[in-house]
């Protein structure tokens, strides 16, 4: 009895690794795995092109108040130059604490400018990835991709290092994002 046990034994170690052999190039040949560029996605789509175009604007309508906010701050500071050796000390001391004062206002407005453009830049892009994420996955649904991985590019960080073009959504995903966000 115990010769056919060692039999038995020895063919299932022999044939093991044939069966997980097999198995693997089943599965391997089932799994589909694709990459997407969302900021490509963001900048060749219509809807994100529109979504970019708003936010230029703001950002030009918003500089252009500090450019003239700045002008004037520049012009001020010339006024109180060509004027200061008309004023006693006091008059200048007080002259120059409102310019200060004024500079640090217009500080204080850039700098809220800069914490607002960051904050509609986040809306911008967290709204805008889950309308990407919903399109990616129209797009590999429909070609049978197991797995999307973000492709990255050269202004956001790079995940994919390598991949063939033919796994390559980015198109496929540009069209479908456009089909769904008119």
């Amino acid at each position: 009895m115990r010769i056919p046990a060692l039999r038995t034994l020895c063919f299932t170690a022999l044939l093991s690794p044939l069966v997980l052999l097999v198995a693997t190039s089943v599965q391997a040949a089932e799994f589909k795995m694709g990459v997407v560029d969302p900021q490509s996605v963001l900048e060749k789509s219509k809807a994100g092109k529109r979504a970019l175009e708003g936010l230029k604007e703001y950002v030009s309508t918003r500089q252009k108040l500090l450019a003239k906010d700045e002008e004037d701050l520049r012009n001020y500071e010339k006024q109180l130059k060509e004027q200061a050796p008309k004023w006693t000390d006091a008059e200048k001391k007080d002259k120059e604490g409102q310019f200060r004062t004024k500079v640090q206002d217009f500080q204080k407005r850039a700098q809220e400018f800069n914490m607002e453009l960051q904050k509609k830049q986040k809306e911008l892009v967290d709204e805008y990835m889950k309308k990407i994420s919903v399109a990616t996955q129209a797009v590999a649904e429909k070609g049978g991709v197991s797995i999307v991985v973000d492709k990255g590019s050269e202004q956001t960080v790079k995940i994919v290092i390598y991949n063939k073009d033919t796994i390559d959504l980015t198109e496929q995903v540009i069209k479908e994002f456009d089909r769904t966000n008119k």
